[in-house]
Order: structure tokens, then sequence, then C-alpha cells
């Protein structure tokens, strides 16, 4: 089968995962896309066994949550919503229908007359993705690697087992009546599997871990292998003293409440002194009246105090303490700081941001471009919500996570992202010492309307 929840070990587990990365990289696009569209299928005709098993995850994780064992956030992120469920599905197509991202030349050079040089795109190998809570993750990801050719190894998190096993053995059997090699999607459910897999960087190429801070910091902290994702999601909005009123009070109070525990979720907000006592209430009473406990430093909470906002809102404001500008909450809490201008909001910015996703809310066009070049993070808006930074928002028909890391690939990862290049050179038995001084020359001409 190409897809099993395996009592293989861990170093078996990844070795068949690279022979299987081998195979599929010569599994024609047409084949892949077949496969994403029997996985799609399968999940559609199981919903009910699905969503029967997610609710066993869900049962279980409100009683850790009620006896203060599991994070309220973290459970919002385990239950798969109708929305998740449509998300989930619609992703998986998109992904199938996207170009292939394997085998496409960036670039073409004549070296010299009959020495062609082509660079083209190609599968990463072999990937190992740890994720926490989301089950829908499993056909995210399944999707991905398959379409961009790579082979991937799974593992949910504990809490999301019952939705974990059935999405699996859809997934399992969907995959056995396609093309694609056995052992390109395998699922692994215990920690020791994902311990003893951290070491196998012989076959594993890259590990993607979609979780929290702890999550992350632990595998990188625990292997050889090159790791891609972010610890936090500490994304701020600066409201610079130009910001529309309007614009605003919408983008903040979406960017807090459309959905708190995502990643990309705003943490932090940063107001001009000069909006203080104008734009800042307006936009604390519509936080407030949506539930939102707002912890502030001492300017902005006498602002708010000396404000119209109404007094039953008034006595519900907290004093923020420095670690609150340093705190992913994943819950309706921000925390609200006053600054000088521009130059002191990008500062704190690039202090405590997590290099996630920031924004800025401004009618100049030029404080706007300023904030962008220099606040450094995958992900920098003019007034727009933080909640845009996604895969599927984006147009990559979903994503396998959004990285804050300085290599190929930053913000929210879809296929290019899982794509490398290679070299290939063409030639008719040329010889490196043909080619120096009082020898021959390179031409080093482009190639137009390649073919190869």
């Amino acid at each position: 089968m190409a897809s099993t929840q395996t009592s293989l070990s861990p170093v078996d587990i990844a070795r068949t995962a690279a022979l299987a990365s081998r195979t599929l990289k010569a599994v024609s696009g047409g084949d892949r896309n077949a496969a994403l569209t029997a996985v799609h299928d399968a999940l559609e005709k199981s919903k009910s066994v699905i969503l029967e098993a997610n609710q066993k995850d869900m049962e279980a994780a409100q009683k850790l949550v009620e006896a203060g064992k599991m994070r309220e956030s973290l459970a919002k992120r385990l239950f798969l919503s109708q929305s998740k469920w449509e998300g989930m599905l619609e992703g998986i197509l998109e992904v199938r229908d996207l170009e292939d991202p394997v085998g496409k030349v960036t670039l073409a050079t004549r070296l010299d007359d009959g020495l062609d040089l082509y660079r083209l795109t190609c599968p990463i190998g072999v990937l190992l993705v740890i994720f926490e809570a989301r089950p829908e993750v499993i056909a995210n990801i399944t999707a991905l690697a398959l379409k961009s050719g790579n082979a991937v190894i799974l593992k949910g998190g504990r809490e999301s087992t019952n939705s974990f096993a059935a999405i699996a053995r859809v997934v399992s059997e969907a995959l056995a009546t396609t093309t694609i090699p056995p052992g390109a999607v395998q699922l692994v459910e215990t920690r020791e599997d994902v311990s003893a897999l951290l070491d196998q960087d012989q076959y594993i190429d890259l590990v993607i871990p979609r979780g929290g801070n702890e999550l992350v910091r632990h595998i990188k902290e625990n292997t050889k292998i090159p790791v891609m994702g972010h610890a936090d999601g500490l994304c701020a909005i600066y409201v610079h003293h130009d910001a529309d009123e309007s614009k605003a009070v919408k983008v903040v109070l979406d960017s807090k409440t459309d959905y708190p525990a995502a990643c990309n979720a705003v943490e932090t907000l940063l107001v001009h002194e000069s909006t203080a006592a104008t734009v800042l209430p307006k936009i604390a009473s519509a936080l407030l009246e949506a539930g939102v406990s707002l912890r502030c430093d001492s300017l902005s909470k006498a602002a708010l105090q000396s404000s119209t906002l109404d007094a039953a809102k008034k006595v519900i404001l907290q004093d923020s303490t420095e670690e609150d500008y340093n705190t992913e909450f994943l819950e309706l809490t921000l925390a609200v700081k006053v600054v000088s201008g521009l130059d002191e909001a990008v500062l704190h910015i690039n202090a405590y941001s997590s290099g996630h996703t920031d924004a800025i809310l401004t009618e100049s066009k030029e404080d706007a471009e300023s904030f962008m070049n220099r606040v450094d993070s995958a992900g920098v808006y003019w007034n727009a919500s933080t909640r845009f930074a996604d895969g599927f928002r984006y147009g990559f028909g979903t994503e396998v996570g959004i990285s804050t890391n300085k290599i190929h690939a930053r913000g929210p990862v879809g296929l290019e992202g899982l794509t490398i290049h290679k070299y290939q050179l063409r030639g008719h038995g040329q010889a490196a010492s043909d080619y120096g001084a009082g020898k021959k020359s390179y031409l080093h001409q482009t190639i137009e309307n390649v073919e190869i």
C-alpha cells in the first residue's frame, strides 16, 4: 500500500520512505493528480465516520480542558468544523489543479555549442511532518507532498488519535488503488517513533513541525535534519498617526477575533501616541464588545480611562507586563502599547516579533513602504488583516506550514517551498580542460524557447 499506519521500526520507516521517494520522482504529474482525486473522493464518502472519530477526540479534549491539562486554544484547533472539513477537501482539489511544480526549467544557458546547462525543479525527497491537534493536516500534507513528488512521514498529536486514525485509514485505502509507490505516505503514532526518526538524517531530508513553541524548539534541539517552521506566531499591528478609523477597527478586530487560536492572529497592538485618545478608544470598544481582554501599558490605559469608553469597559482594562509583549496568547487577549511613531514601532516589532506577520495601518504610502521594508518578518502588510497569512488565501491551494526561517521557503509554504532544484548539463564529450587561457571560451548564452 502507498499509505499505511506502520509497525516498522523507525529506521525501516525512514529507509522505506527514502526508497519510495526515488520511485515517486518518476511518477507522472497526471498519476499524482489522479491520486489526489482518489484521496478527495474517499474522504468525501467517509465524512460521517471521520467526524464521529473527531467528536470522540473533542470529548476527551474537553475533559482535559476542564481538568486544566489542556489549553482551550489547543482544543479549538482539534475541532474538525464544517468549514475546516470543506476547506480540507477544497484544498486537496486546489493543490491537484495547480501547475506541476516538478521539472520546471528555471534557467537555461548555452556554455558552448553542444554544451547546455539547465536548472530544473525537483522534489526535496523525504519529509517528516509532526503536528499537533489539527486532524485536517493529514490530508493537506498528503496532497502537497504527493503533488510535489515528495515522500512523507506523518505524526499527529495524541490528542487527535481517533481523528488521525480515521483519516489515515481512508487515505491509505485510497492511495492503494493508485500508482503511488508503497511507503510514499507513512503514518506513525508514538513519541518514541518521532525521537528515533529525528536521528535518521541519512534518509529524511526535511522536518516540518506544526505546533506550539515547545514542540518546535524540542525538534530543533534534537535533530541534525534541517527544520522548516516557526516556533511562535507573535504578530503585531501598528496604528499610525494617519490611520483611517473605520479601517483600523475592522482590520484589528478581524486580526484578533476571526480565529484567535491561529498562528496569524494578532497578539500585540501598537498605536501612535496621537491616536491614543481618538482611534484607540474605537478599536478598544469593538474588541471589548467581542470579549477580548486588553492588557495595556500605562499610556494606553490612561488614554482609554479618560476617553468616552463605557464605564463598564474601563473597569475590565488590565495592566500589561513586559512578558505580555512577548506572548503568543492564542486566545481573546491582546497586549496594547503606545509608541512615539514609526521608528519606535519598527524597533518594538523587530525586538519582539517572531518574524511571522506584522501590519501597519496608515494612509501614507511612503510610511507603509518604510514599515514593510524595515520590519524583518516573513509577511508585512499594509492596511490588511494578519489573518491573510495563509497558503490557501495566497493561492497555494493549501500549505504545509508557515516558515519564519531565512531559507529557500519563507512565509506560507506551498508546493514551491517543497521543491528545490538540480542542474543538468548536456554535452557531447567535452572536458573542462578544453577551456581556459589560449583555449576555447565559454559562450554563456541564454537559451530561448527551452525544450528538453
